[in-house]
């Protein structure tokens, strides 16, 4: 299990163990909080298409399918 700081994502690389469409690696560029601090909206940015989607942050807790940092 990946230890994952919701204060700590942007900008944070994440590897996806099992990468779809050549899209291996990103970049947390977008993290918006509501007023109690909680994560509501996380965007991931893939470095090879620049293609942009929407995740849970919490999914990226999960080692069988991200890995910190840039493999």
């Amino acid at each position: 299990m990946n230890q994952v700081a919701s204060k700590k994502l942007l900008h944070s690389k994440w590897t996806h163990v099992t990468p779809v469409k050549k899209e291996k690696h990103f970049t947390i560029i977008n993290v918006e909080f509501d007023d109690d601090g909680k994560v509501i909206l996380c965007e991931i940015q893939a470095v090879l298409t620049h293609n942009i989607r929407e995740i849970n942050w919490r999914d990226l807790k999960d080692s069988k399918v991200w890995k910190q940092g840039w493999k």
